[in-house]
């Protein structure tokens, strides 16, 4: 940090300090109270913090560094957004592995030319983070397979008979099964899933600084999102009742704002916004609530995977699942990207056909209540198969790896022979 400006941080932070005495909000962020002047000339600007960087730091001193990030911009309160990207990009991705990319005012000219956009579920992400960082795009590419595959069920089903038939003809006895063909019989049985489509809004790919991601304004974002929605379902007579919403970390509180926006333009709430370890928000207008938030859709889910890291330890929806317990990070993630991903992973892992209830959670209020088989209530799933009549705050234990979820079965897991046939090039959802 460059010294003339590090004694102009301070000073700006000794006066906001001062200011108003009588504040005991203010007070009790008094930088001095809680830093040292060296700590305080190690953080970074916002426009020298990079994901980058984020990513090489261990979890806790990661952790650490964006805490202080957040309490010093929130220190007088005076913060506001600036930045509303201007040419964000939506893709449809195809069965075959391709997509269909255009920008917002051209996709849904587009997506009118098909017959069949829209006749089942219609499933909207909204990224968080830049693809140019590999954890992020491997997560957004899990995600993006894992829901390809849930709503096209029926021609993995006829791609994995083709595959078996043809080992069969190759290498054993038409009549013997072999353990592919049983395994994937076996998951399409247990498999609750439907037909849809899958539409990506990559914001997280406006955002590759820090810069931008600190400062995005969250509400004029998610009413531009908003209001692409409402037109979407007006013009191609989609009911509002299949969209569900999925918010990856910041973008989470962009689809809570796009939900509300979608609200006040139609009078109809939207069925369904997850919101996959919404972000700590750096910058916000004074004496205004935003956010992701219960009543954003008729059901609201999140999942927190670094409450004391990227993500936000505020309770965001009709009911939040913290695994392991909130957390700076969860087993597994070796620093704050890939620990606010495992959000996303997790959720990926349960759109699998066959592993819908892979995470089961009790409410607790705690993480030692929970291991004390002390929860309270029934049980509930987290992910896609989370139940739309529970609330409260859930907890459950996850695995470090893949299979994350404990009831996750892990010889299917593995073992999706006739799947990688179709969705080999998982690369081409990127």
């Amino acid at each position: 940090m460059n010294p003339l400006r590090v004694l102009s941080v301070v000073a700006c932070l000794a006066m906001a300090a001062m200011a108003s005495p009588t504040s005991t909000a203010n007070q009790s962020l008094k930088p001095m109270e809680w830093l040292t002047p060296r700590e305080l000339e190690a953080i970074p600007a916002v426009d020298e913090l990079t994901l980058d960087r984020l990513e090489s730091m261990p979890l806790q001193k990661g952790a650490e560094l964006l805490q202080q990030v957040y309490h010093l911009s929130q220190i007088n309160h005076d913060v506001e957004p600036n930045y509303v990207p201007s040419n964000i990009q939506v893709y449809w991705p195809q069965p075959n592995g391709e997509k269909i990319v255009a920008p917002f005012n051209e996709m849904i000219q587009r997506l009118k030319q098909q017959q069949n956009f829209g006749e089942d579920e219609v499933t909207v992400i909204v990224t968080g983070l830049p693809n140019t960082v590999e954890t992020v795009k491997k997560a957004n590419r899990k995600l993006v397979a894992a829901y390809m595959q849930r709503y096209n069920l029926q021609a993995q089903q006829q791609q994995a008979q083709k595959y078996t038939n043809d080992l069969d003809d190759e290498t054993k006895n038409k009549n013997q099964r072999s353990s592919s063909e049983e395994d994937y019989n076996e998951l399409a049985k247990n498999a609750n899933t439907n037909t849809g489509d899958i539409i990506v809004i990559d914001l997280g790919s406006q955002l590759t600084t820090f810069k931008r991601y600190a400062m995005l304004d969250i509400e004029k974002t998610g009413n531009k999102i908003g209001k692409w929605i409402a037109q979407l379902t007006s013009e191609l007579r989609l009911p509002y009742e299949t969209i569900h919403m999925i918010g990856q970390n910041v973008g989470a509180h962009v689809a809570g704002a796009a939900a509300n926006e979608f609200t006040r333009l139609t009078g109809h709430k939207l069925r369904r916004v997850t919101g996959l370890d919404p972000s700590s928000i750096i910058a916000k207008y004074r004496n205004t609530l935003i956010g992701l938030a219960r009543g954003d859709a008729e059901f609201v889910d999140v999942i927190h995977t670094s409450v004391y890291g990227m993500g936000t330890p505020i309770r965001s929806g009709d009911v939040d699942f913290y695994p392991n317990g909130p957390s700076t990070g969860v087993p597994g993630a070796d620093n704050v990207v890939e620990a606010t991903m495992r959000a996303t992973r997790y959720f990926a892992e349960s759109v699998r056909p066959g592993n819908e209830r892979a995470f089961p959670a009790v409410p607790a209020n705690s993480l030692k209540q929970y291991k004390e088989n002390d929860g309270f209530g029934k049980r509930a799933y987290m992910g896609i198969d989370a139940a739309y009549d529970i609330e409260g705050d859930y907890m459950l234990q996850v695995n470090p790896k893949s299979p994350f979820g404990r009831n996750a079965p892990a010889q299917k897991q593995s073992s999706y022979h006739g799947m990688h046939t179709v969705w080999q090039n998982e690369k081409s959802f990127q």
